[in-house]
């Protein structure tokens, strides 16, 4: 498979995954109090570049089916973009163990923010019902997945571009 084909198919699949893990498990993907199983794919922008947009489209496709309207449609969407393009940057560093901080981060901060509007609750605890959630799916989910693969040679071939 030629590098260009390679990476549109792992952008696809990627988007694929996360938007059918979001909405497959949409009664805990949705709302100011959530545990979005898809989060554990941030981590995957520290392995391949084909990863951001992957999940940028991905989270875009679950969230016009998620019914929270614009801001999350938007909002969410470039968030996810955000943090997958800052957890490509810590890439660098050889610290796997930082890449599901910037989806943490991001997340709950910048999503509590449309959030806490929409179901009328306070600011800081939608950041911490948030937070919550991005840290069971990014460092309880997303960290073991990103240490399987590098351990496993052969799953860490299929994230090359």
């Amino acid at each position: 498979m030629n590098p260009s084909s390679r990476y549109i198919a792992q952008v696809g699949v990627i988007a694929g995954l996360y938007a059918a893990l979001t909405v497959v498990l949409a009664p805990i993907s949705y709302g100011p109090i959530q545990l979005r199983v898809s989060e554990a794919l941030t981590v995957l922008p520290y392995l391949t570049p084909a990863a951001i947009p992957g999940l940028f489209v991905g989270c875009l496709v679950a969230n016009i089916l998620g019914g929270l309207g614009i801001y999350d449609v938007v909002g969410g969407s470039l968030l996810t973009l955000l943090a997958a393009f800052l957890t490509h940057l810590i890439a660098r560093t050889r610290r796997p163990f930082l890449a599901p901080l910037p989806p943490v981060l991001v997340n709950s901060l910048g999503v509590s923010l449309y959030l806490h509007l929409l179901f009328q609750l306070p600011y800081w605890l939608t950041v911490i019902y948030i937070a919550i959630g991005e840290v069971g799916a990014c460092f309880v989910l997303g960290y073991p997945l990103l240490l399987i693969i590098l351990r496993k040679k052969k799953l860490l071939e299929m994230f090359k571009v």
